[in-house]
């Protein structure tokens, strides 16, 4: 992979990575200016599932950021694009459809075979 793709992807992880802490924000944002003092049982569930559901997202958003700063850190290593597993290049389609990926698609098929044994 040559700079200019690995500066391309650089870009695109810098983007990933703004637009989830952007939505950080705006959850917190949402979550305290949101009124506490909800009288009715049932909208006060539904407000409390619905606050559930957004931190479950929130908490997928901040395991994404990780690997989003790991792939970053790869690219100025300059390991990235080549699979933790076997060494071997990721290839380009795998990378745009995944940056942040750290496997080829061989080894992660392996990986998620292995866990799918071990009932994970």
């Amino acid at each position: 992979m040559d700079s200019k793709q690995q500066q391309k992807f650089k870009e695109q992880l810098e983007q990933m990575k703004r637009d989830v802490i952007s939505d950080v924000e705006q959850t917190l944002a949402d979550m305290t200016s949101q009124n506490g003092n909800i009288p009715d049982p049932n909208d006060r569930a539904t407000m409390e599932s619905d606050r559930s559901f957004e931190l479950r997202l929130r908490g997928r958003e901040r395991k994404l950021l990780d690997k989003v700063d790991e792939a970053i850190a790869r690219i100025d290593e300059g390991t990235y694009g080549v699979c933790d597993e076997c060494g071997k290049d990721i290839r380009m389609k795998r990378l745009e459809a995944r940056p942040v990926a750290k496997f080829c698609i061989d080894c992660k098929i392996k990986q998620e075979q292995r866990e799918k044994a071990q009932g994970r």
